[in-house]
This record gives structure tokens, C-alpha cells and sequence, in this order.
């Protein structure tokens, strides 16, 4: 059994932060109440992702298939407790095996399609799953030889693969095929003979690795439960509400911030896989989404590519959540003047970093842009659930002293029932996420926004690595990043460091211009003038790029950024 710390649990239980329930309870609750409604909807695409229709099923038909894919996995060998490791796309069958792992009590290691050989080693190695779950091929990649060739010096993992007819079972054994044939009786018995806690861990979700190897991220049922609370309320979701997800269910954005609000709220889970940004507008409409989640990035080309939703019926859609980047105001007041539809400004992690700018909370878009509530924050006050079950602070990230003056950029620190406890299975860098106190050191720079009102709000600054330094000068990449978002020129622009040996570093921004625009470093100096920005934050250097490099959470990866700007500049 894997829990949190036992006297964590009766603490926050006590508090009424967890529910000490259960996501299969949860589900189970949820499938009852409501049997005959559509609950769950494929991708309209599916038959070019995996080679199976697309479904459309109910609760009873999700509950159902839960059953039959957890007796699938107990008749491969699979009991409470083991891990399995799971490479799925965004379809039904990767909720429904998150379900069926969360009845039995597995302990399920979701990564994205796009991991190989060298991301799996790794987690392989810090996990020992008992079974890699996977497709046998995705966009013309051979899943299953990959995972035989990873498996060749693992002989206690085992590979189930969930095939199409089509490809039969020469390899490993066919998951769906067994799940057709599958008794689902011994389902309850096991369950009865082997009850899970709400305390104890259901997932382990990877983070992105922009600065090492990813890291093990686990998180319980109580978590689970608690971030379908959080989320819903701070997005303003509402009984039944149509939520459309655009990501695999890898991480806290895709299973805290659609999976978890869906079972709550008794509503209907539409998938989208891969991004593709027409499809995702026709779902949204054929649908009636009225809610989703989108980068600022494809949210910005929209409003800068009025043409891209013309036509499109998007009445339902109530809101969108946003992160990952800095939001600008003139995103939000845009989407809210021309579409009648809010953004929720999200910062959150997958080890429980929870801040959220909503219209609830935060009714003004510039201030929902570039703030968040100090949830959590001592001498704060505000009714909602993230404030009651977090605490948060800022430390200067070198001394450790608390900074409670604004306009100090400190890391931001947060406690509570949101958050995890530690790293899997990696001690070394669990003592290096939380501070002497037993915060958990977000990495992230804040400052308090301002005195008066403003007292009541944190504004990011940035990632502590990421701060470049000129002169001796701190200057906030992400503050320029956000600056630049209304570039007329610009489909996306980020920011860098470059060395100088004058000043340590010079600002150089990176920029992927819109078709037929050939922006110019003046174009960007003359933007950045009428923003009056200080002069010293002012790029010195342009580099156009055909796109950003990205990682898998959609989020700019400066390094391998600065990497392609420098050789670009000495390219030159």
C-alpha cells in the first residue's frame, strides 16, 4: 500500500480538506445517478488514430466497460498496488483504464505518446511497473517493437497491448480481446477483499523536464477528489457541463482539470486527439462545449485569425482555462468583447501548485491577466476552496527569508491538501523540492502586486532560472513574453538571455512571424516603446523561427530556445 503520511491524512480529513473517498467511488456514485446519459464521446477522428470507431457511450455503458477492463487486468495477473505504466492517445479507452485502474486499486503511470526509448527507460526504472499498456502502432510509430525491445531486459513487465482485431495477438496478449471475453464477476470480490483508501496514491504523472529528467510526480484519491473541487468552482462549472479535453490524461491539467470536474459534475467528457485546431472548433460547436481548456497560444491565433471561427457556433461555450504562459489583457478583453466568453488565468503543477485568476475572483481582464489572488496567504481573505486547504508564501529563493513587502520577487512556496509529498522513489531530489519548513519550492517567482488593493494579489515574474540578468539587472523573460503577445507581426514570440561579456547577458527575442509579415527588431522595439517598457528590457536581438520548440505540456522550452538562437546569431 502507497499512501500519504499517515498523520497527514487524519489531519486534512479531520479539516474537511479530503473526502478520505475514493475516484472509483466517486465514478460509481456517478454512473448510478444517471445511467442513460451520453457521458462519454471519442475523438470524431478516432479511426485514424487507433483503427476503432468512435464511441459515444453512456454511464452505463462507461461503468460497464470499467468492469470489464479491470477483470481484463486481473486476468493478466495485475492485483492492488502494482503499477502499470500506460502510453495511450486522448480516446475512451484511456479514461476507461484510468477508471478501471482506480477501481482495483493499480497504481497508474499515464506518459505521452510522444516518449521513446529514452523517457520510458527512465521511468521504467524508477516505477518497476508490472505492465506496459499501450497501442501496437500511432502515427506510424511501432509502439509495441519499442516496447518489446524495453521489455527484453525487464522480464518481470509485462506487455498488453490494445489491439484491433486486425492485428491480432502474435506479439503480447490483446487487452481488448480479453476485455470482450472477460467475466466481470471477480471484479466485486477482489474489490471487496482488497479496499482502497482515499489516502493512497492513484497516479504518478511525470513533469515536463525542462530543466532534468522528469520526475515522478504522486498524487491519492484524496487529491484527486479535492482538485474535482477546486477546479469546477474556480471555473465556474456548473451540474452537467459539456467539457471538451485537448490533452491526454497525463497530467494534473488534463485529469484534475476535465477528468475529475466530469465525474463531479455528472456531465459529458468530450476527447480531442491530436490538437488540431478546426476539429477543435467543430467539436466545441457540435458538441455545445461550454467549457475547455487552451494554450494562450492557440487562443491568441484565434483572435488574430478572426477567420478561423467564422461561422463556427460557439454560444455554449461559457468559458476557457489558459496557463502555461503568461495571459495579456488584451487576450482576455478580446475573447470576453468578441466571443461573450471568459479566460481563467490557471497556474497549477502537477505537484500541486494551485493558483487561479478567475471572473469570479478577479473581474477586471487586466488585472485577471497579470494577477492572482493570494490564496492561501496569510491575512488573506477570500471564499473559495483553494484558499481554505492551501497556504502560500514567498521566499527569497537563496536565504530562505519570507518577503511580505511588494514588488520583491520572491519563489513562490505552498503547502496544504493540494499538494504532494514528494518525488517517487527519488529522496535526494524530494529534500531539494521543500524548504526547512516542509513547503514545496515551486521554482516559480512572484511578487505582491502592489499596496492597497493590489496588496491582495501575487503577480509572476518568472521561473528562477529562467530570470535573465543584464548588468546586474534581473529582467523577467515571461514579463516580455506577455508584452509581445499582441505584436501584430507575430504569431508567438518568447524571450532568452544570450552572453555578452560586457553585461553578463543581452535580451534576444525569438519570434514565429505571421504569413506574408517580416517583422524587424524595430517592429518590436516600436511595440515594446508604446508599451513603455523600461528601456533596458528591450530586446537587442531578432531571430525569426518557423515555431517555438515546445515540450509536451505545450510550454516553451528556453533552453533548446536559446540554443536555436544562438546558432541562428552566429549563423548570420
Amino acid at each position: 500500500m502507497f499512501t500519504t503520511d499517515a498523520a497527514r491524512i487524519a489531519d486534512y480529513e479531520a479539516r474537511g480538506w479530503w473526502a478520505g473517498t475514493t475516484v472509483d467511488a466517486m465514478f460509481q456514485q456517478t454512473a448510478a445517478a444517471a445511467p442513460d446519459a451520453l457521458a462519454l464521446i471519442d475523438p470524431p477522428n478516432r479511426p485514424l488514430l487507433d483503427g476503432q470507431p468512435q464511441e459515444r457511450l453512456t454511464w452505463a455503458q462507461v461503468r460497464d466497460r470499467v468492469e470489464r477492463m479491470a477483470a481484463a487486468l486481473l486476468a493478466a495477473g495485475l492485483v492492488k498496488d502494482d503499477v502499470i505504466c500506460v502510453q495511450l492517445p486522448n480516446t475512451t479507452d484511456a479514461v476507461i483504464l484510468f477508471l478501471a485502474a482506480a477501481r482495483l486499486g493499480l497504481i497508474i503511470s499515464p506518459v505521452v505518446m510522444q516518449y521513446r526509448e529514452h523517457e520510458l527507460s527512465h521511468i521504467f526504472d524508477l516505477t518497476t511497473p508490472k505492465a506496459f499498456i499501450t497501442v501496437p502502432t500511432f502515427h506510424k510509430h511501432d509502439h509495441a517493437a519499442m516496447a518489446a525491445g524495453l521489455l527484453a531486459s525487464r522480464p518481470g513487465l509485462r506487455l498488453l497491448l490494445l489491439a484491433t482485431s486486425a492485428e491480432g495477438t502474435d506479439r503480447e496478449a490483446d487487452l481488448r480481446a480479453a476485455m470482450a471475453a472477460a467475466d466481470p464477476a471477480p471484479v466485486a470480490a477482489h474489490v471487496a477483499a482488497n479496499p482502497t483508501a482515499g489516502g493512497e496514491v492513484l497516479t504518478i504523472c511525470w513533469t515536463s523536464g525542462t530543466e532534468s529528467r522528469s520526475k515522478g510526480v504522486p498524487r491519492d484519491h484524496n487529491h484527486w477528489v479535492l482538485n474535482a473541487r477546486i477546479v469546477a468552482e474556480a471555473a465556474g462549472m456548473r451540474d452537467g457541463d459539456v467539457l471538451l479535453n485537448p490533452f491526454p490524461l497525463v497530467n494534473i491539467g488534463s485529469i484534475g482539470g476535465q477528468v475529475m470536474p466530469w465525474l463531479l459534475l455528472r456531465g459529458r467528457l468530450v476527447l480531442h486527439h491530436p490538437f488540431d485546431l478546426p476539429l477543435f472548433l467543430a467539436q466545441a460547436a457540435a458538441e455545445r462545449v461550454t467549457y475547455t481548456i487552451a494554450p494562450p497560444a492557440v487562443l491568441t491565433a484565434l483572435l488574430k485569425q478572426p477567420d478561423l471561427m467564422r461561422g463556427t457556433d460557439l454560444s455554449a461555450l461559457r468559458a476557457i482555462g489558459s496557463g502555461s504562459a503568461p495571459l495579456s489583457p488584451w487576450l482576455i478583453e478580446g475573447w470576453k468583447e468578441q466571443h461573450g466568453i471568459e479566460i481563467c488565468n490557471i497556474f497549477g503543477s502537477n505537484e500541486g501548485a494551485s493558483l487561479f485568476s478567475s471572473p469570479g475572483d478577479v473581474p477586471d481582464p487586466t488585472e485577471r491577466a497579470r494577477y492572482f489572488p493570494r490564496f492561501g496567504a496569510a491575512g488573506q481573505d477570500f471564499d473559495s476552496i483553494v484558499h481554505r486547504v492551501i497556504r502560500t508564501r514567498l521566499a527569497d529563493p537563496d536565504t530562505g527569508e519570507e518577503i511580505t513587502v511588494p514588488g520583491r520577487p520572491g519563489e513562490l512556496r505552498i503547502t496544504g491538501a493540494a499538494t504532494f509529498s514528494g518525488y517517487w522513489r527519488s529522496p535526494h531530489l524530494t529534500a531539494a523540492a521543500f524548504d526547512d519548513q516542509g513547503w514545496y519550492r515551486t521554482g516559480d517567482l512572484f511578487e505582491i502586486a502592489g499596496t492597497g488593493a493590489l496588496s491582495r494579489f501575487y503577480r509572476f515574474v518568472g521561473r528562477c532560472k529562467e530570470i535573465i540578468v543584464r548588468g546586474g539587472v534581473n529582467i523577467s523573460p515571461a514579463e516580455l513574453d506577455e508584452l509581445l503577445t499582441g505584436l501584430p507581426q507575430a504569431r508567438e514570440a518568447a524571450t532568452v538571455g544570450i552572453p555578452d561579456p560586457d553585461l553578463g547577458e543581452r535580451v534576444a527575442v525569438a519570434l514565429v512571424p505571421r504569413d506574408g509579415a517580416e517583422p524587424t527588431l524595430a517592429d518590436v522595439l516600436d511595440w515594446l516603446k508604446r508599451a513603455d517598457v523600461a528601456v533596458f528590457k528591450r530586446p537587442e536581438r531578432l531571430v525569426l523561427l518557423p515555431v517555438l520548440p515546445r515540450n509536451a505540456m505545450n510550454k516553451v522550452q528556453r533552453d533548446q530556445l536559446r540554443a536555436q538562437v544562438l546558432a541562428a546569431l552566429d549563423a548570420a
